[in-house]
């Protein structure tokens, strides 16, 4: 079966896409894959070191404001449906799977329109309006939470799926997680993330909370700050006098499933991929939604676990750093309480979701 596979921008839709991809590649010697990803964006350098195939389209996230920027904008969104129609000639897929992200939207759609099976994932309890729109044309809807089934008007074609992870998260144990890093078994370790993209809001809080626990070795930090901000908050923690052996800063964190494995607790944003690696990964978790996204659906996501125990939410507009400390500390200082959180997280877990997925995909191709 050739297969392609696209969806990018950010790590909410490139890591489903490549456990999509890696399970279709484990359970066929001979599934031949494709990842399609823009040139540029975070999924050009990510999908190449798994091995997977990859091939760079035009492509640009629309700006939210008309302007000269929309003009050029929709000019490489035609290109790319030029250069997708190439690639479908060239590659002749069975099937095209898309999860998202403004690449996905001319991959999808084009294949569709050639009659191409097509299936759409959607990570979020409120799906963005591209996917509400590409929902039309494609054979089969995967959905993760049931939320998001009232968002679309092909309620025949809609699956409860759940969002696949990475293969390896949640396969090793803390001690080995710590290892990884350096860091100590007897101590406990905050990991804290912003997205792949990172989050200022989040960055400049956690600069006040480490100055705070500069002087509490006994908690170990580990941080994905974003490129966009790393130097920024570097300077910061320089400034304040905060750097300590017990703190792994990095602007991108590429060893999640070992970070993950590590932590006690951890800060990030709600995006459904992250949420998703959470539940499987077993870890409680103080969730602050992005407060743009599309629909607000990270505060969707978030509100689930934090009613089901397994979270505690912290709004954007509440954000300070004196705040995130107090919960930082209250949750830390009482290990019973983290544990409750943790396998109440970790029961949430939907690790038939890739199964399910690929068994969509068999059913789905060549028909």
């Amino acid at each position: 079966m050739h297969v392609i596979v696209t969806g990018g921008g950010t790590g909410g839709h490139i890591y489903p896409a490549l456990a999509i991809a890696q399970g279709l590649m484990a359970r066929g010697a001979d599934n031949k894959i494709l990842y399609v990803g823009t040139k540029d964006g975070m999924e050009a350098s990510l999908v190449p070191e798994t091995g997977i195939n990859f091939t760079g389209i035009s492509g640009q996230g629309l700006p939210r404001k008309v302007s000269v920027e929309m003009l050029k904008t929709g000019g490489k969104s035609f290109k790319a449906v030029w250069e997708t129609k190439r690639i479908l000639k060239e590659f002749r897929p069975d099937l095209v799977v898309g999860t998202g992200g403004y690449v996905s939207g001319p991959v999808v759609l084009t294949a569709a329109l050639f009659g191409i099976p097509s299936i759409l994932h959607e990570q979020n309890a409120v799906p963005g309006i591209t996917n509400k729109i590409l929902a039309r044309f494609v054979r089969r809807v995967l959905v993760t939470f049931p939320e998001s089934i009232a968002h679309f008007g092909v309620k025949k074609k809609i699956i409860m799926a759940g969002l696949p992870v990475r293969p390896e998260i949640g396969k090793e144990t803390r001690e080995q997680g710590l290892k990884h890093f350096g860091l100590r078994p007897e101590c406990s370790t905050l990991l804290v993330t912003g997205g792949s993209r990172g989050a200022r809001a989040i960055n400049q809080s956690m600069v006040k909370v480490l100055k705070d626990l500069a002087a509490r070795p006994q908690i170990q930090v580990i941080w994905a700050t974003g490129q966009a901000t790393y130097q920024e908050t570097m300077s910061a923690l320089k400034e304040i006098g905060a750097e300590r052996s017990q703190w792994r800063i990095f602007q991108y964190l590429k060893d999640m499933p070992q970070a993950l494995a590590a932590a006690d607790l951890c800060v990030g944003r709600a995006g459904a991929a992250f949420l998703a690696e959470l539940m499987v990964a077993g870890k409680p978790a103080i969730l602050i939604p992005y407060p743009h996204a599309a629909g607000n659906h990270q505060e969707h996501n978030a509100r689930a676990l934090v009613q089901a125990g397994a979270a505690q939410l912290l709004l954007d507009k509440d954000l300070t750093g004196e705040v995130l400390l107090n919960m930082i500390n209250e949750l830390l200082a009482d290990p019973n309480g983290l544990n409750k959180m943790a396998a109440i997280m970790k029961n949430l877990a939907q690790p038939e979701a890739l199964t399910k997925i690929l068994d969509v995909c068999y059913d789905t191709a060549w028909r």
